[in-house]
Order: structure tokens, then sequence, then C-alpha cells
């Protein structure tokens, strides 16, 4: 063989060779990014994510976050397996989008920011301080959920990577979703929407109230066209419109902003240990 045949047919190896550990390399990305292992810190960092994740679950009833909460329901309420599930509100990702412009508040907002609002809206409670105990442990939590993912920083809203994807169609029928909600929701919540062991108030003094995201019926449309009925999601677009408008005729309480921030001297906390 001659030297350049033999230079060429070792170029051609090596191409090859890059090619295919490129494919390679491509498959285990997929593969990592669709089944990330996470394994806690260590040490304090790890108990405070813990903790987090056990607010998360039962915000309603937990003693640190109880005092902020002024309905019914748990931050997995809305996101589904305390934020892990792929489709239905999920955390996955989510902190690598902030800071982010929030056109709501009219100004670049943190991921303790986005969470602490939705005590006030989604949870019609009491803003808990920036920098409280429960709001670096959701906020830590929400990150551990976010490990290896690229920042991505959201100049248009504050989403995540994982979040809902709008429908198409944006109208709903509110006398087509009242037989609809009787099939699918009523048994978990209730015939007079006031929730049961089985699932949250979906509307009432006990749900979300009209500051919330979900009172918009395209947004509630397209959380319940990707999570419900629970652990079967199986409604069409139109169906999750239709069900969306129907709840969302219901009375729930009104938002006003001033009843739901927090004093000036629980505006923000210090929550370190001072050391000379």
């Amino acid at each position: 063989m001659s030297t350049r045949s033999f230079v060429s047919l070792t170029l051609v190896i090596l191409l090859n060779t890059c090619v295919s550990a490129q494919a390679i390399g491509d498959d285990l990305s997929t593969s990592e990014s669709e089944h990330v292992s996470r394994q806690l810190p260590l040490g304090e960092l790890g108990r405070v994510i813990e903790l987090g994740r056990e607010i998360v679950e039962n915000t309603k009833d937990h003693p640190l976050s109880k005092a902020y909460v002024g309905n019914s329901l748990n931050c997995t309420s809305c996101h589904l397996d305390a934020g892990t599930h792929p489709e239905a509100a999920s955390f996955l990702g989510v902190a690598a989008a902030y800071p982010a412009w929030s056109p709501r508040e009219q100004r670049v907002i943190t991921l303790q920011d986005r969470a602490l609002n939705c005590f006030m809206r989604s949870e019609n409670g009491i803003r808990p301080p920036v920098g409280s105990e429960v709001a670096i442990a959701i906020t830590a939590y929400i990150t551990w959920l976010s490990t290896d993912q690229p920042i991505r920083m959201n100049p248009d809203k504050p989403l995540g990577p994982n979040h809902v994807r709008p429908l198409k169609d944006s109208v709903g029928d509110i006398d087509r979703g009242k037989p609809l909600y009787e099939d699918y929701c009523a048994s978990c919540h209730g015939d007079d929407g006031l929730g049961s062991d089985d699932g949250p108030p979906v509307w009432g003094d006990k749900s979300y109230n009209d500051g919330a995201g979900l009172i918009r019926v395209p947004k509630l449309a397209s959380w319940l066209k990707v999570a419900m009925p629970l652990d079967n999601a199986s409604l069409s677009p139109q169906e999750a419109l239709d069900i969306a408008a129907y709840i969302n005729s219901h009375d729930r309480p009104k938002f006003n902003l001033q009843e739901h921030l927090p004093t000036d001297n629980q505006a923000g906390v210090f929550n370190g240990e001072a050391k000379e």
C-alpha cells in the first residue's frame, strides 16, 4: 500500500470513529436529559432541599408555610408530583430560566420572587419574606431539580424550558363544560367544586383567587390537557377548554395586591449568623 493510500484510509477511519463517537454522545445526552439521576448534597444543603420538597407537597399544613397560605391548595396541586411531572407545571429545569423578565410585574424577577408571588395568587395568602426559611427551602428544591441544565435566562416571560405549552384554540363553552366536569372531575373535586379527600377545590373560597394565572381559561385549559384526569390525561383540547371555562365561571376570592403583601418589616429577612 502506498503512503498516500495509507494516509487516506487512516483519515477515513478517524472520521468514521469521530462520527460514531458523536452519535453515541448524542444518545447519552438525550438519555441523561430524560432520566436525570440526582442525589441530595450532603450536609445542611441537602437537608434544606428535602425541606423544600416537604413544603411543596404539604404547603397548606407545613409549620413553616401554613401561615402564608389562605386556601386549601399545596404547591403540588398544580405542580404535579412535587414539580417532577414533565409537563404539568414542571419544576424541571425551571431555575435555569431566572432571573427573567416578568410582564406582569414589569421588571426582572428572581426565582425566589416567582415562588413567593404564588403564595399571593394561587395560594390566596401572604407573600413570605424574601430570604425566609420557607423561601430558601422551596427555591433550593426547585434549583436542585434543575441540576446540570444549561442557564438560559428568559427575556420574555418567567417560564422554564418545560412550561405548559398553550393550546392552539382558546375559546371554551361553559354549557359544554358542565357535563364534562361532572364526568371527568366531580369524583375528585366534588359536584360543588369545593374539593374532597381526593382532590383540591377548583372554585370557592378555598381555591385560587382571580389574580392567579389559572384564572385565564386558555392557561387553565393547557394545564388540564396535560394533567387531568390524574394519571390518565386524556382530554381533547376542546374538552379542556370547555371544562376550564366552566370552572372559571364560578366565584372565587378577589385579588387585592395590598392585602397579600407582607408588612414592611417582613419584606425581607437577614438569614445569616452575624460574626465579627
